[in-house]
């Protein structure tokens, strides 16, 4: 018979980012967050390197060996096998076919079967469903934005990933608009392009673009309500389908939220969150805990 988490027996969370990787102890019960370390990743390091990184913050958590494991890890990755799929995406290629659970499990160390791999966007979603936005409703969505985009479906507190309310793979960066896809028309690296076009000048990221726009810069408002606008309309369409009461907004571009929701327009009820970093933590703590 499997334990119940409890404080004195918490989950153990790695968080793992395009930049870092924060390793955090989860009391399940009561949507306890017992510590959190943030830590440097370069995700273009080698595959030993990134192993490393990763089974050092681990380590600094002071685990026991019969400790429950949950990692959150952004696509594309086979959470049932903890194998990476990555390849072509900029970020964690040398991880591509690396089996993630028997090289931590090795490393750490720890029991093979104590992981539970989930997908960082589901894991957020199931953070804010468990204590945040989106508690107490029976069909959630929540979308991060950032280099890309990621997104999760909640029916009940399960992850929906397939059907015909959800886009592929529950994925809404597989979709196109007009031909396109989502992500070359929303994202760090298109808005940096689309404001190029217009103006021939650089910015940093989205937060340069946000920066210009809140001085008045015409050209950097309307790159950002026009690719906003495109990304609000084709979440609508899935959000309806979908029948969410709630979308949970998330990821780094959220400081320019404030310029973000007039341009998305949704109707269903859209709902920022900071702390990201801690919904993830506790969604994927939730989703590795042994009462399940």
């Amino acid at each position: 018979m499997q334990a119940t988490v409890s404080a004195s027996n918490p989950v153990r969370v790695l968080e793992i980012g395009g930049s870092h990787v924060t390793a955090g102890s989860v009391e399940v019960a009561g949507h306890r967050l017992l510590d959190r370390q943030r830590h440097p990743l370069d995700p273009a390091q080698d595959a030993h390197t990134i192993v490393g990184v990763l089974a050092d913050a681990a380590k600094r958590l002071l685990p026991g060996p019969a400790d429950r494991w949950a990692v959150a890890m952004p696509g594309p990755f086979d959470y049932a096998a903890g194998v990476s799929l990555h390849e072509g995406v900029g970020k964690f290629d040398q991880l591509r076919g690396v089996d993630l659970r028997a090289a931590l499990a090795a490393a750490i160390p720890a029991e093979p079967g104590a992981f539970t791999f989930v997908n960082d966007a589901d894991a957020f979603l199931l953070g804010e469903w468990v204590d945040g936005a989106a508690t107490g409703t029976s069909r959630s969505a929540a979308i991060t934005l950032g280099t890309g985009i990621g997104s999760s479906w909640l029916a009940d507190g399960a992850v929906v990933s397939s059907g015909p309310d959800v886009p592929p793979d529950g994925e809404i960066h597989f979709c196109d608009v007009d031909g396109v896809n989502i992500e070359d028309l929303v994202s760090d690296r298109a808005l940096v392009r689309g404001y190029l076009a217009r103006t021939g000048t650089t910015v940093d990221g989205m937060r340069g673009l946000a920066a210009l726009a809140r001085d008045g810069d015409k050209d950097a408002r309307e790159v950002v309500d026009a690719a906003f606008g495109v990304l609000g309309r084709l979440l609508t369409s899935w959000l309806e389908r979908f029948g969410a009461e709630v979308v949970v907004i998330g990821g780094s571009m959220i400081g320019a939220w404030d310029l973000i929701e007039p341009a998305l327009g949704l109707a269903v009820p859209a709902r920022p969150v900071r702390d990201t970093e801690r919904s993830a933590l506790l969604g994927a703590a939730y989703a590795g805990r042994t009462d399940a």
